[in-house]
């Protein structure tokens, strides 16, 4: 399974790049699973304006910047969402980002990893829905991360050990949500093949 795991905010002073090097380190270890960390800061896309919603437009020509994206989440077989919640809802940067898809996330699994508040679970609400828009396939499971990421995650993207051993905390959140991700992500391969 080749893993994408996607930073859902490019602000200074960001949290979630922390989370999505925590997650792509654990799902690294999952034999069979190949894993890039993407960042939406090498994908400066302008606000979405094209004059037709993709999957509709047969003689779509966008952007090379969006070119450069689309081609990105191609490679991928599966995802990893890492996002904050911003104003009760996703990153404006990663809706934006989704705006841009046409196919290319077709019948594939995305699993959503969240921070904030009240553990972005309002934000992973709105992304449930805003990813069976680009025709993927969202997991039942995710990661509600209520913890203050700056005070419980270090730059390297590792938690502490206190964290990491609290039963039913957050590093089993992950370790389900990964497990259903492959599973998801090798019955959806064999069904597209």
């Amino acid at each position: 399974m080749k893993l994408q795991v996607i930073i859902g905010s490019t602000r200074p002073g960001r949290q979630s790049d922390k989370l999505a090097r925590w997650v792509s380190t654990h799902a690294a270890d999952i034999e069979g699973v190949e894993v890039e960390l993407v960042d939406l800061v090498d994908y400066p896309l302008a606000l979405f304006d094209e004059a037709i919603s993709p999957q509709y437009n047969p003689n779509r020509s966008p952007s090379a910047a969006a070119k450069k994206w689309l081609d990105k989440l191609s490679e991928a077989d599966a995802y990893v969402l890492v996002t904050p919640e911003y104003n009760r809802s996703t990153s404006g940067v990663l809706k934006n980002a989704l705006d841009y898809v046409d196919f290319q996330m077709k019948d594939k699994p995305v699993g959503i990893v969240a921070h904030g508040s009240s553990g972005g679970g309002q934000a992973v609400g709105h992304l449930r829905a805003i990813v069976t828009g680009v025709l993927a396939v969202t997991i039942p499971q995710a990661v509600y991360f209520a913890h203050r990421v700056s005070e419980v995650v270090s730059e390297k993207g590792e938690i502490t050990e206190e964290l990491a051993q609290k039963p039913g905390g957050p590093k089993s959140a992950l370790d389900g949500m990964l497990a259903s991700l492959k599973w998801y992500s090798d019955a959806l391969q064999s069904a597209r093949d």
